[in-house]
């Protein structure tokens, strides 16, 4: 995130740094912060003790924890960017399984208040499908909108589990089979898509049109059916499919675009709506 409301979150009486990466349009967590406010230290020495030691018994012990956590810059306390570790919501729940604290569960809760409703959801799915309708609702989508954002979504979480089944573990590695899918059929990379539609930390697909909702969609369901014929396993064998689906779309687009005479992609986008629901509230 650009500013620090965005890179800031406060639990009780905690600053909780944060950021937010566009790429994988994931939230990552200060893992000191964190247990700070876990153990109740405001000392952030003592907080940093108490995180070297635990991460040492935790890689003693062989837990995968540790090497989930990343390092990013963030701002220091002396007021300059340093190192630290961070962590998405995922291993930020584990770590707080592995810390005995009567802050375990209100920090859970406000996990999901800063915009991780997901927990909640892992064990409910119902929840999601609710809270992300009446989201949509309330910033003025229409039904035909929602339903196809919905059903784009159920092919993107087809296609994001067959990935995870067949060796394409990492984050990055989604974002970049991703970014191909969506250059072959659209001829712009998520970034530049984002950028026509002056999007910064939203997330692309919210402010998708119904056309671009369609295409995202038939091109991911086509990679994920290829890949599932070729039995793609890995980065590099899925990359194989992510075009071909791509291309299977690019071509049902231009095909479109011909008869119409008018572009699929655009730069239009909800922020209109956005701002005045801000200014309802």
């Amino acid at each position: 995130m650009k500013n620090n409301e965005d890179s800031l979150a406060i639990f009780e009486n905690f600053k909780i740094r944060r950021h937010f990466d566009e790429k994988t349009e994931t939230w990552f967590f200060s893992v000191i912060d964190v247990v700070a406010a876990l153990i109740d230290q405001k000392n952030f020495k003592k907080a940093k003790s108490y995180w070297t030691t635990l991460k040492n018994r935790l890689k003693d012990e062989g837990s995968e924890l540790v090497t989930n956590c990343d390092q990013l810059k963030m701002l220091a306390q002396d007021g300059k960017m340093r190192e630290t570790d961070v962590a998405n919501v995922e291993t930020i729940l584990r770590l707080i399984q592995s810390v005995p604290s009567k802050k375990a569960e209100p920090i859970k809760l406000w996990l999901a208040k800063v915009g991780y409703e997901r927990i909640q959801e892992m064990s409910d799915p119902e929840k999601g499908v609710n809270r992300s309708r009446g989201y949509w609702q309330k910033m003025g989508r229409s039904e035909k909108w929602i339903q196809q954002r919905m059903m784009g979504q159920e092919i993107r979480n087809k296609l994001t589990d067959y990935w995870k089944n067949n060796e394409v573990e990492k984050q990055d590695e989604f974002a970049i089979l991703t970014n191909i899918i969506h250059q072959e059929w659209s001829d712009l990379t998520v970034g530049e898509h984002k950028n026509l539609k002056n999007l910064k930390t939203q997330n692309l697909r919210d402010h998708m049109s119904d056309a671009e909702l369609v295409f995202t969609a038939l091109a991911e369901l086509s990679t994920r059916q290829i890949a599932e014929t070729l039995e793609s396993r890995g980065l590099e064998e899925n990359k194989i499919p992510a075009k071909k689906g791509g291309k299977i779309a690019k071509d049902a687009r231009l095909a479109l675009e011909e008869k119409t005479g008018k572009s699929v992609v655009t730069g239009e986008n909800f922020l209109a709506l956005r701002r005045k629901d801000k200014r309802l509230r």
